[in-house]
């Protein structure tokens, strides 16, 4: 009999000794004995690589994401370093630069400008181009005001994870997604798909598992399937994400049925590609365990 592909997956991150085959093994029930040791080595040689300012190279993503890894290796506001990024993701809000800011006659109709959108993370001044981006996940955003706009999704998620969900500056930033979210209501709208999903992502943590704003949209990404499964330009592997933040059990049938066609293209080596291999592999695994252990 073939293995499942979680018996892929679990060897696949059986012996790898990096931040994704920890988190892997954790969600199996399967720790190696030494991971507690491997967390804090990790955790350590990634706070190591921090600049003065709290930066990963002075760069917004980068930085933003190694918060993410930190608070994975268990971390938490009263590690130095984890506290240093986060000071700088809170010194970044509503700066030049961030989606939003300014207005003109288009921008104030579709409700992004200044006047709506307020309290997102600035990834750098307006003048400097960010895009195109490659999120952690493998997602890539070539449209600037997107890349922005999913990165400052991705720090508000650092934020929350951090427990900082109480604080103004991340409070303003989810009530601004909440406004934004009350257009997300089409495929071909003004957001594109994937943006929706960056932002639901985030949402969804702020949510809480109660659904109050997500659970719109994820009615409405269901109703946008298609057959296979799948969604039309979109990002699987982010959906997979974002489904799963959400909790509810309108977006764990939507990635069951997402999950058939994806694991029909699982390599003998339990992963998915080149692309974010590990990342996108501990995707997939944690949203088999979520949505539909038996594949």
């Amino acid at each position: 009999m073939s293995p499942t592909a979680v018996e892929r997956l679990a060897l696949y991150f059986g012996a790898l000794r990096t931040r994704q085959g920890l988190l892997a093994r954790a969600a199996l029930g399967t720790p190696d004995p030494g991971d507690e040791a491997l967390a804090q080595a990790l955790a350590t040689a990634m706070s190591g690589e921090l600049r003065p300012d709290g930066t990963v190279g002075g760069g917004a993503l980068a930085t933003i994401w190694r918060a993410h890894e930190l608070l994975d290796l268990g971390r938490d506001g009263s590690d130095p370093a984890l506290a240093a990024i986060i000071a700088w993701v809170l010194a970044s809000q509503d700066r030049p630069g961030a989606y939003g800011t300014g207005c003109d006659k288009a921008r104030h109709a579709q409700r992004v400008c200044m006047h709506y959108a307020s309290g997102f993370l600035s990834p750098a001044p307006a003048e400097v181009r960010v895009a195109p981006i490659t999120l952690p996940n493998g997602k890539v955003f070539r449209v600037e005001p997107a890349a922005r706009f999913a990165i400052s999704c991705l720090g508000l998620r650092a934020l929350l994870r951090a427990g900082l969900g109480h604080l103004p500056a991340a409070r303003q930033h989810v009530e601004s997604l909440r406004l934004l979210s009350e257009q997300w209501t089409g495929w071909s709208g003004f957001f594109a798909p994937d943006a929706m999903v960056a932002g639901l992502h985030a949402l969804a943590l702020a949510d809480a598992g109660k659904g109050v704003s997500v659970g719109p949209v994820v009615e409405m990404i269901a109703a946008h399937q298609g057959p296979d499964g799948l969604w039309n330009n979109t990002d699987t592997f982010a959906m997979l994400e974002a489904l799963q933040a959400t909790g509810l059990d309108a977006a764990r049938q939507a990635a069951r049925r997402a999950l058939s066609k994806l694991v029909a293209r699982q390599r003998v080596d339990g992963t998915f590609g080149v692309m974010a291999q590990q990342e996108r592999a501990l995707i997939v695994l944690r949203a088999i365990l979520w949505a539909d252990p038996e594949l």
